[in-house]
């Protein structure tokens, strides 16, 4: 094979560190052990792939035939490299650990198509690549495209179907090819199976890290976001308590007598309570109940700004609402007391 021993070695060690991390059962992938392996296998396959460029082992006007069976091996180097990326633990560089390892199974599936390895789609958002060959024309980004959605988890199983099948196969053929007794059309098979296998992992890796860097930027972004108005921009409003309103001090005596429960207040004590809380102005009599004629609306002070005299005048309409509210209640009352239940519909009655 091309480049010595040397080359092939920094792929033999990478792959079993690999492998060893796989099969690993140590609980906590930021073990010092486990980390000590993905650093020296990262070392070891990034030290190997400086040498693949430096030899030019792959080129694109090249066909898969032309490549030696010995030499389809290494390129598996950029999918590996991508792997043992994902393997590291240092929270506060995920996002660079995520775009690096995405770059380097992006290479790998370039790789792979120029080469006619396996049909497959490049990942959509994939700089230069046509998404199945079709104009990507506007689309409604709130609709869903089911189309393409109902396609990818058939693809999806389908390869789920296609990556056991290779596993198995590859199974079955290592032991011939790692003890040498293997001839070379199974060496070559062999690779090529193990090219196809980490086609799959390779889409589904993208995948899930698509999906991840949609959640780290979106976390990045509340993060950075100004502040804003969250704090206590107004004065939060006073609860009020539940209490019936009574017209004046005897019935609020009748009242209170059934409903322990609830306290009672005249409408002047209601008022003179507001007025503490600095709701209500002036304690202002309501119409109907001993004062004739609308109370006057009260003039904004001397000077005051647009935004006050808004205010103002915003604070005026709530009173005469809740007045109105107040005296269409009473009016109810009153017709109630003079009228008894079911007045009004007898006429039908046969």
């Amino acid at each position: 094979g091309a480049g010595g021993p040397r080359l092939a070695e920094l792929l033999a060690l990478g792959r079993r560190l690999w492998d060893e991390l796989e099969a690993s059962t140590e609980p906590s992938s930021g073990a010092p052990v486990v980390q000590d392996k993905v650093r020296q296998g990262l070392d070891a396959l990034q030290r190997a792939a400086a040498m693949v460029t430096q030899l030019e082992l792959f080129s694109e006007n090249e066909e898969l035939e032309e490549v030696a069976s010995a030499d389809l091996k290494f390129m598996l180097l950029p999918a590996l490299l991508g792997a043992l990326t994902l393997k590291q633990v240092d929270l506060s560089r995920r996002r660079e650990h995520l775009e690096n390892a995405r770059e380097h199974f992006l290479r790998f599936l370039k790789l792979c198509r120029n080469y006619g390895l396996g049909s497959f789609q490049l990942p959509p958002g994939t700089s230069g690549e046509e998404e199945n060959g079709s104009p990507a024309g506007p689309r409604d980004p709130g609709q869903p495209n089911l189309v393409a959605m109902a396609m990818s988890r058939t693809a999806k199983i389908e390869r789920y179907k296609q990556k056991k099948e290779l596993e198995n196969k590859l199974a079955s053929m290592s032991s011939s090819v790692e003890s040498g007794t293997a001839d070379e059309d199974q060496i070559r098979e062999f690779y090529i199976l193990q090219i196809q296998k980490w086609i799959s992992t390779s889409l589904e890796e993208i995948e899930s890290i698509d999906q991840e860097l949609v959640i780290l930027k979106s976390r990045d972004a509340a993060r950075l976001a100004p502040a804003g108005p969250r704090g206590p921009s107004r004065p939060a409003k006073a609860l009020v308590k539940p209490f019936i309103l009574t017209r004046d001090a005897a019935q609020a005596r009748v009242f209170g007598a059934g409903y322990p429960g609830l306290p009672t207040m005249t409408v002047d004590d209601w008022y003179e309570q507001r007025r503490k809380q600095g709701i209500v102005s002036t304690p202002q009599r309501i119409p109907g109940l001993g004062d004739p004629g609308s109370p006057p609306c009260p003039s904004p002070p001397a000077g005051a700004s647009d935004e006050e005299m808004q205010k103002q005048q915003q604070q005026t309409e709530e009173e005469e609402d809740d007045e109105e509210a107040l005296r269409k209640a009473r009016d109810w009352d009153d017709w109630k007391d003079t009228h008894p239940r079911g007045y009004g519909n007898r006429h039908n009655m046969g």
